[in-house]
């Protein structure tokens, strides 16, 4: 009879025990912090007991026990762990801000160039301001003339120079021919001699047959004696 008063006994204080630490029969009774936390502690003080019904209270594995004050904000770490708040994200880096490369500047429509023009200039000279009456060699008069057009013609891409003797009619025609040719060779030699080049300055001689004016005045007569001298070439006419 006393065995069984015993047994019923202990019975009883399993059952309350069982019913202090949520049906789980066996488990050490934890004791509850006077209505703070709402956290089960152990006899050895800690806030979350972790036991295992079948070891000690101090055992390192088992079960999380908490008090009917419970809530998320007692929330500990090794047994609520995805109530615990995280820690804040590390802010992303800032983004690195690549510079624009600027476009190339457009480049300037070019200017066009005027092609080089083919150029044909004539000059005539007085036959006496080159040469004495019935003579084929230069005065002075005429090498300075000579001067002047040997530098222009330096300004051009030069083709061609085309030096004509004439004369009057007083006179065969063999003796005028002849005549006019020396001049107009007498001319060559002398642009030959500024720097034209040889092969680039051609003669003829044309006597009196071509005049510009009438031969029976002394003054026409004066008009058909002369020298013609053509250049042709190319330079850019602006």
């Amino acid at each position: 009879m006393k065995n069984s008063v015993k047994l019923s006994a202990l019975a009883a204080t399993v059952l309350l025990a069982a019913c202090a630490t949520g049906g789980n029969p066996g488990a050490p009774t934890p004791q509850a912090r006077a209505g703070q936390s709402g956290l089960w502690v152990g006899g050895a003080g800690d806030n979350i007991v972790v036991t295992d019904p079948f070891s000690d209270v101090n055992s390192p594995s088992g079960l999380c026990w908490r008090g009917a004050f419970w809530d998320p904000t007692n929330a500990q770490k090794g047994c609520d762990e995805n109530l615990i708040p995280k820690p804040p994200a590390p802010p992303a880096p800032a983004p690195v801000v690549v510079p624009p490369v600027p476009a190339p500047a457009p480049r300037p429509a070019p200017v066009p160039v005027a092609p080089p023009k083919v150029v044909s200039e004539k000059v005539t000279y007085a036959a006496d301001a080159f040469f004495d009456f019935d003579k084929a060699t230069l005065k002075p008069e005429g090498k300075a003339k000579l001067d002047e057009l040997a530098a222009k013609i330096k300004s051009f891409t030069l083709e061609v120079v085309i030096a004509v003797g004439h004369t009057d009619s007083v006179g065969s025609d063999a003796y005028n021919q002849k005549l006019s040719l020396r001049r107009a060779e007498s001319v060559k030699a002398y642009l030959v001699s500024k720097g034209i080049e040889a092969n680039r300055v051609y003669t003829e001689g044309k006597g009196k047959k071509q005049p510009l004016a009438d031969n029976k005045t002394a003054d026409g007569r004066a008009k058909n004696r002369r020298v013609e001298i053509e250049v042709v070439g190319t330079r850019t006419v602006k």
